[in-house]
């Protein structure tokens, strides 16, 4: 198993996480049907509905588009599963179509030779044991839904931890959920959003952390251990740092940016026509970070039915061929 150990050089895995270079997010869950970035956990399970759902469809998009691996939302902010998890009842098995999803992006994703990684929000607005046993019940609940997940679903290349910033960092007991994950899979590598910048300031609406384009060899790690930074939607600076400190020791962090197609990471329906990135931009981004070490993930989100849209596809694969990476 390797770890994150001091030093200023990438270790095996986190170079094989640069082999990686590009990738697709898949946000999808009740927010998809609400028209909402986040929610509270009031929306019911009986709104996800997607009648047509092909994960397929996703996989074989991102593998034609030259992707390398998917990252899933399995559970957001809201606390809405993608799995049929035992310990909540807030999840695909209350919903009206119950297909465990993680499994089916799973299978696509081997089917496909393309590497798996999964999201999993740190912030739970709908688990009781969120408000009422945070450092108990609640990281224990944690602990037991990432080993579901590190456990019945294959290989994991990445853990993208979101909505850390709710909290002082030290609450999150990092290192146990760090523990417990590569002692399930010892190849995956841990990101946590915000992860470089004041360990102790809280609130979304807070200067939490610092950003990639202001980030210097030298700047602390917020959220330890992590094996690479993450901080969407934003890009590093021209020549981008990689040796950040916890601790008085210094350890080595690439970066990986997420960005969207459309102006939300759901489906929203203002999307349906509303604006796309453009293939220069994507060009520009993929260039920019690679050259680098570092990996682009984007962002496209299935709509209802559970199907990509056209135009997103569209943008990807003229990416694709613009960068010359197609399959």
């Amino acid at each position: 198993m390797i770890k994150q150990q001091p030093g200023t050089e990438p270790n095996a895995f986190q170079k094989a996480k640069a082999e990686l270079t590009y990738g697709m997010f898949i946000h999808f869950g009740v927010n998809t049907y609400v028209d909402k970035e986040w929610t509270d956990g009031t929306v019911p399970a009986s709104v996800f509905n997607p009648v047509g759902l092909n994960p397929d469809q996703w996989v074989m998009t991102a593998r034609d588009a030259g992707m390398k691996y998917i990252v899933l939302v399995t559970k957001h902010h809201d606390g809405f599963c993608l799995w049929d998890s035992p310990h909540t009842t807030y999840d695909v098995g209350s919903a009206p179509v119950k297909t465990d999803v993680v499994k089916a992006v799973s299978d696509a994703c081997r089917k496909y030779g393309i590497k798996m990684g999964l999201y999993y929000s740190l912030w739970d607005r709908k688990e009781e044991t969120y408000k009422t046993d945070f450092s108990k019940g609640y990281i224990s609940y944690m602990k037991m839904q990432l080993t579901e997940l590190m456990s019945n679903y294959g290989e994991i290349c990445e853990l993208w931890f979101d909505g850390g910033w709710e909290k002082p960092a030290a609450d999150w007991k990092l290192d146990e959920l760090y523990d417990l994950v590569k002692t399930l899979q010892p190849q995956c590598q841990i990101g946590v959003n915000g992860t470089i910048g004041n360990a102790e300031k809280t609130g979304v609406l807070s200067m939490l952390w610092k950003r990639p384009i202001l980030q210097r060899n030298g700047d602390a790690i917020r959220f330890f251990p992590s094996d690479f930074r993450l901080d969407d939607p934003d890009l590093t600076r021209k020549v981008d740092p990689k040796c950040f400190t916890h601790q008085g020791k210094t350890y080595y962090l690439p970066f990986e940016a997420t960005q969207c197609l459309k102006t939300t990471w759901f489906y929203n329906t203002k999307n349906e026509t509303g604006k796309t990135r453009t293939v220069g931009k994507i060009v520009k981004a993929y260039k920019h970070l690679v050259a680098q070490g570092n990996t682009l993930v984007l962002n496209a989100a299935p709509n209802r039915e559970g199907l990509l849209m056209q135009s997103d596809i569209d943008t990807l694969l003229a990416a694709a061929k613009a960068l010359g990476i197609s399959k």
